[in-house]
C-alpha cells in the first residue's frame, strides 16, 4: 500500500467533514422548523404539517441519482461545490415562500435544500472511495462526525436567527442557509482527490457488473434494508417529535434543544464507530443500533415530560449512527470502483425515497393517532431487520469465501 494512501484519505476525509458541519447544518434547520412553519403555514387542517419535511427528505431522494452523475462528471470537488449552489437556491425559495406566506412555495424550498443535502449525503461515500480497505470504515465515520458541529450550529441558528426577519416567522433561519453554503462552498474547494489509488488495481480495472447482480448479493440487500430501517424510523421519529412536544405545551426552543441533543447523539459516536465496526464487525454494530432504537421506544411510551423526550431522541441518534455507519459499511464492501456511481445513486435513492415516507407518515400517524402510535411502529420494523441480519448470518455460515 502506497505510503501517502492514509494521510491523503485522512485530508479528504476531515475537509468532507468540515463541509458535513457546515452545508450539513442546513438539515437541522429544516426538519426542526419545518414542520411548525408548515403548521403555521396551514389553515384549521393539520395534516400536512411535515409535508415540508417529507419534501426535504423527496428532495434528498430525487437528487440522489442526478448528484451521483453530476460528481462523476465534473469530479468531486466541482460536483459537491455545484451542491452547496443547490442548497442556497432551495433556503431562498423556503425563505421567499414565507413571506408569501405560501404553504406549497414553502414545500418546494424544502425540495431544493434537500436536493443539495443529495450531494451532502455523497460524502461519506466520497470518503470511504478515496480511503485504503483498513480505513474505509474511519473515513465514513470522520465524515459523520462533522455532523457533531452541525448539531450545535443548525439548532443554534434556529434559536438566535428565526424571529430575525420578524414579523415573518422563522424566515430568518431559512434566509441563513444562504452563507452556510458559501462558506461549505470556500471549504470544499480545497478537495484533492488522492493520486494514490485505493485498492487493489485488478478491482479498479475489473468491469462494472449490471445493477441487478450487485443488489443481489445478501450483504448488499441486508445492509440496505437496515440503513432504510435505521434512517426511516429516526426520520418518522425525529419529525414527529417537534410537533409532540409544542403540543404537549413546551416550547419551539425547547423541541430545538431537543432535536440539537438527538443530531449530536447521530454524530458524536463516529469519533469511535469506526473503530468499533473494525473490532467487532459491521454486523454486530448494526444490531446494537437496532437495540438503541427500541430503547428509544420504550423510554417515549413512558411519558411525555421533556426529558422522556430528549432522552428518546437521543438513543434515536445514537442508535442510527450504529445502525446507519453498520449498514453503509456493509454496502461499500459489495461494488467495485467502476460501478460505484450506479450503486451509490440507486442506495440512496431508496434509501431517501423510504426516508420521505417516513417523514410524510409522521405527521399522519401523528394527527390521527398521536405520539404513542409513532414510535410503536419502531418495534415490527426493527424486529423485520433482525430477522435480514439473522438470515444474513446463516447464509454466510452456509456459503463460506
Amino acid at each position: 500500500m502506497n505510503a501517502h494512501a492514509p494521510v491523503d484519505a485522512r485530508r479528504t476525509a476531515l475537509i468532507l467533514a468540515a463541509s458535513q458541519a457546515i452545508i450539513g447544518s442546513a438539515a437541522p434547520i429544516a426538519i426542526s422548523l419545518g414542520g411548525l412553519a408548515g403548521f403555521y403555514l396551514l389553515g384549521a387542517d393539520k395534516s400536512l404539517a411535515t409535508l415540508p419535511v417529507t419534501g426535504f427528505n423527496v428532495g434528498v431522494a430525487l437528487g440522489a441519482i442526478p448528484a451521483a452523475v453530476i460528481i462523476r462528471s465534473l469530479g468531486q470537488r466541482n460536483g459537491f461545490m455545484t451542491g452547496t449552489l443547490v442548497t442556497a437556491f432551495g433556503g431562498l425559495i423556503a425563505t421567499f415562500a414565507l413571506f408569501q406566506a405560501s404553504f406549497w412555495g414553502f414545500v418546494a424550498g424544502l425540495v431544493g435544500i434537500g436536493v443539495g443535502g443529495a450531494f451532502v449525503q455523497q460524502f461519506r461515500f466520497a470518503a470511504a472511495d478515496n480511503a485504503p480497505p483498513e480505513f474505509k470504515a474511519r473515513a465514513i465515520s470522520f465524515v459523520l462526525a462533522g455532523g457533531i458541529f452541525t448539531a450545535v450550529i443548525g439548532p443554534q441558528i434556529v434559536i438566535f436567527t428565526r424571529d430575525l426577519l420578524a414579523p415573518v416567522m422563522f424566515a430568518g433561519a431559512f434566509a441563513s442557509i444562504l452563507p452556510l453554503a458559501a462558506v461549505g462552498a470556500i471549504l470544499l474547494s480545497f478537495l484533492r482527490v488522492s493520486r494514490h489509488v485505493v485498492g487493489s488495481r485488478q478491482d479498479a480495472d475489473a468491469p462494472a457488473r449490471p445493477l441487478r447482480e450487485i443488489i443481489a448479493q445478501p450483504q448488499f440487500a441486508i445492509g440496505l434494508l437496515c440503513a432504510v430501517g435505521s434512517y426511516a424510523l429516526m426520520s418518522l421519529v425525529m419529525t414527529g417529535a417537534p410537533l409532540a412536544m409544542v403540543g404537549c405545551g413546551f416550547s419551539p426552543d425547547d423541541a430545538a434543544l431537543g432535536i440539537s441533543w438527538h443530531i449530536m447523539a447521530m454524530f458524536g459516536p463516529s469519533f469511535f464507530t469506526g473503530a468499533l465496526i473494525t473490532r467487532f464487525g459491521k454486523e454486530t454494530i448494526v444490531a446494537v443500533g437496532l437495540i438503541l432504537l427500541i430503547g428509544c421506544a420504550i423510554v417515549a411510551l413512558s411519558g411525555i415530560q421533556l426529558w422522556h423526550f430528549w432522552t428518546a431522541l437521543i438513543l434515536l441518534g445514537l442508535g442510527w449512527n450504529f445502525g446507519f455507519i453498520g449498514a453503509t459499511a456493509m454496502v461499500a464492501g459489495t461494488y467495485r470502483a467502476s460501478e460505484k456511481g450506479k450503486v451509490q445513486g440507486f442506495h440512496d435513492f431508496i434509501l431517501f425515497t423510504s426516508v420521505a415516507c417516513g417523514s410524510l407518515l409522521a405527521g399522519v400517524v401523528y394527527n390521527n393517532w398521536g405520539w404513542e402510535m409513532l414510535n410503536w411502529i419502531v418495534l415490527p420494523v426493527t424486529g423485520l431487520c433482525f430477522l435480514g441480519l439473522a438470515g444474513l448470518r446463516l447464509y454466510v455460515r452456509a456459503n463460506p469465501a
